[in-house]
Parts: C-alpha cells; structure tokens; sequence
C-alpha cells in the first residue's frame, strides 16, 4: 500500500507523455516547407524501410461523454461523412505527391470521436482507397476504438474485410450510476455483443478501456466491473486515470463534487490492478495490461515495446502520420498537429495545403530526453553514459536522490531502475528529466499524475 504523504506529495499536474516534449511545450518552430523537408528525410532514412503508421481521426459524435477530453464534434447528421472520407483522402494524397513510390504501411489506426459513428461503407471506401495507393506490410496492426452501442456486425466486419484485427472498446464503467454521471450508459449485453462479434468474424485482439477515478465510483462498483470484465476476458485493458481539466473540458464541472480523491482514487486502481493480475492478466506499463501470450506482453519482454500517441504498441515504425482534424504526426525528426476547428481544417486541405497548425522540430537534446523517457514508459528502467551522467543539474540529482530515498527507483551513474513502488509515478519520474517544462516555470493544464 502506498503511503497518502507519497501519492499527496506526487497528484500534481504532470504530463502523460505520449511525446516529448510534450504538446504544450512544443516551440512552434515549424511551417510547412520544413515540415515537407523534414518528412522527406524522414522517409527517405527509415520510412521507406520501416514503413508508416496512419493515425486517421474521425471527430464526430452522436451525443457527448461528459468525461471526454477528445476533439469531437456532437451532431445526429450523417450528411457529413462522405465530405469528411473526401479530406482525409485529399490531404493522405498530398503526403504521396511527396513520395518517389508507393509507401509501405506498418498499421492504421482510427481514433475519435467516434469511428463507428460512420456507416461501414464509409469507413470501406478510406481504408480500401488508402490501401491501393500502398504496399501494406504483412505485420501491419490495424486498429479501430468502437463505441460497444453502436459498432455493429456490419462495421466490424467491413473493417475485417479491409484487414483490420484489433478493436478496443470503450467500456469506462459498468455501473449505472457512473454512466449517468458521465453520459455513457451502455448495458453489458450490448459489450458482450461487440465483443462475441469481433471474436466470431476473427479479431485477434479486442482491447476494453476502462477509467478510475470517475464520479461515484467505489470500491464495491469497481470489483463488479472487473467481475463482468473477467466474463468477457478481453485480450488487452487499458485502464486509464480520469483526467480531471475543466478549464480545457466545462462539461467536467458537472459531477465535479463527486470525483474521489487522492487516496481514494489511488485505492481504486490499486483494487482494479490487484483483480487484474488475479484475472491472469500482466501489467505491461503505465495503465495497460495484456494476457500473458498477448504480442504486447511478448514485446515487453524482448525490450521491443514501444510507445506513441496511440499508446503502447509493437511496432517499430518511426513515422506516425495523423491524417484528420486536430490529428498529430511524429516523424522521428519532428512533430506537427493538424488544424483542430473541422472547417478550417477541412478548407485548407481542399485548397491543396497541409493543415498544420503547430509544430515542434525535435533537437539533439530532444531526441536524447525522448529516448530515455520512452525507456523509462516502455521497460522500466533507462540507462545512460557518464558524459549524460556528469551533465544532470543538481536539482536534478537531487530529486533523484530523493525519489531513492522514497523507494520509489534506484538511482546511480548508468542509470535508474523503477521500483514496485514506483510505477505509481511514472509521469512523475519522467517529469525530473523534462528540462523544457522546468525552464518554463509556469503552470500548465495536465491533469494530476495520481
């Protein structure tokens, strides 16, 4: 049990760190000239080999999650489909004007929003069109996030058809109360349905995401949602903390006296995780778990996890294209982030240009803290020389020494190692090492670590 002093001490804002730096901390010092010089190299170093990972963001939705802190548009009119698929194929043309061949694709994934929310002759004609201007790798993971109310038997298997495997669902909270307070109420026989589909059509991998800390959860109500979860036995779980940021997302204030809270919050995870593991179920890092012969405990255990806006994943590839409103792209060299307001971005697009809205191009330093960062995410452990070693501030060691003291990792001249203890801190030992965030000196809107 972790002491209320350590988790009062480290629930403070910090980031999740899907990038780094991290999106706030971006410089802005992109356009798209060397943005499309940039993508070139990049392709033409690894791209071309590796292959590129598509991330297509599909932003709307029929009625709005409370909780939800995605780029979504709320709207009942399916009208807007078929104009939406138009963009994202103008604006993936616009990457392959900028090619000397076809690419070769290592994976898609579609995010939202909701993706399910298009008709599976929508979603067939973007990943069909997609895939006949690529050579699609064999190892290619093509992933979707369904909402369990309305992904049907025909979405799932359209998108079967077009080669994806996985989906990941999300689920939040079984319990009635819960998904009142945070506008999500889908009953299990409607998750049993989507998940029985998805293994009668042949998906190899069904992914639930679940949340602690959510409005009148309790201890009681988390045991009975992992009880139906061990009915379901899904082959991965993400079970994420509740980000808390009103100020970016109003519709949080509504349940916003009835959140638990520190101690109580923590006590929530540490019983989802302790049901987990008696489930058979192995923590593979920051919130995620697989069952043991899952590839994404298989990778862990070969230090070939990996770690990306999309979450953990296994494949290798360094460039992750965001086609979509709001969507981002990490091309090892830099990163950029589409236009978030839809119509702008899709007027820009269709007068031929990228939509980029900012951008960060990552420099030697970058490159070298994202490194150790996505060690520490991704094995738990990061190791460095003694020039790296003999250049930490003092601050720095001193924090480190600290956390030791703590007991929460161990700290010497090759390196740190995490803890039992101090995996409840991830985001807090990453933090020490972000240099651009301290520099900063300012308050920013991360939701708190614990």
């Amino acid at each position: 049990m972790i002491s209320s002093a350590l988790i009062q001490k480290y629930n403070v804002p910090a980031p999740r760190y899907t990038s780094y730096p991290t999106v706030p901390l971006w410089e802005s010092n992109l356009n798209e000239n060397s943005w499309i010089k940039l993508f070139k190299k990049a392709y033409n170093d690894y791209g071309n080999e590796e292959g590129i990972s598509l991330y297509i963001h599909l932003p709307f939705c029929e009625s709005l999650c409370t909780y939800c802190g995605c780029n979504k548009r709320i709207t009942k009119n399916h009208t807007v489909e078929a104009p939406y698929i138009e963009t994202l194929l103008q604006e993936w043309l616009l990457y392959l004007d900028l090619l000397p061949e076809k690419p070769k694709l290592a994976g898609i994934h579609l995010g939202g929003g909701t993706p399910t929310f298009f008709s599976p002759e929508s979603l067939t004609k973007l990943i069909s069109t997609i895939r006949s201007t690529a050579e699609v790798l064999p190892e290619a993971e093509c992933s979707f996030e369904g909402h369990p109310n309305n992904t049907t038997f025909a979405h799932l298997s359209a998108l079967y058809e077009v080669g994806f495997r996985r989906v990941s669902y999300g689920i939040q909270d079984f319990d009635l109360k819960v998904q009142k307070a945070i506008h999500r109420i889908q009953p299990l026989e409607k998750v049993r349905e989507a998940t029985e589909n998805a293994r009668v059509i042949g998906y190899t991998s069904i992914n639930f995401d679940l949340i602690y800390g959510l409005p009148y959860q309790t201890l009681s109500s988390i045991t009975d949602t992992f009880e139906k979860v061990a009915e379901l036995r899904p082959d991965r779980i993400a079970f994420y903390s509740y980000a808390h940021v009103p100020s970016l997302f109003p519709a949080q204030r509504v349940f916003e006296a009835h959140l638990p809270q520190e101690s109580e919050k923590r006590a929530l995870y540490d019983k989802g995780r302790e049901l987990l593991v008696q489930m058979g179920y192995v923590e593979i890092g920051m919130d995620h778990f697989s069952l043991p012969e899952e590839p994404l405990n298989l990778a862990k255990a070969e230090g070939k996890l990996h770690r990306n806006f999309m979450g953990y994943t296994t494949s290798p590839a360094r460039m992750l294209l965001g086609l979509g409103n709001s969507a981002i792209s990490d091309i090892g060299y830099a990163y950029a982030q589409n236009e978030k307001d839809l119509d702008h971005y899709k007027a820009t697009v269709q007068e031929g240009n990228f939509a980029l809205v900012k951008g960060h191009v990552q420099s030697e330093m970058d490159q070298r803290v994202k490194k150790l960062i996505l060690s520490i995410i991704c094995n738990e452990q990061a190791k460095w020389d003694l020039d790296f070693y003999l250049n930490l501030d003092p601050t720095t060691i001193s924090r480190l020494q600290e956390m030791e003291q703590e007991g929460l990792i161990t700290f010497q001249s090759t390196g740190i190692e995490i803890l039992p203890t101090g995996k409840a801190f991830i985001r807090n030992i990453c933090a020490v090492f972000d240099h651009r965030m301290q520099e900063k000196k300012k308050s920013f809107n991360f939701s708190k670590s614990i």
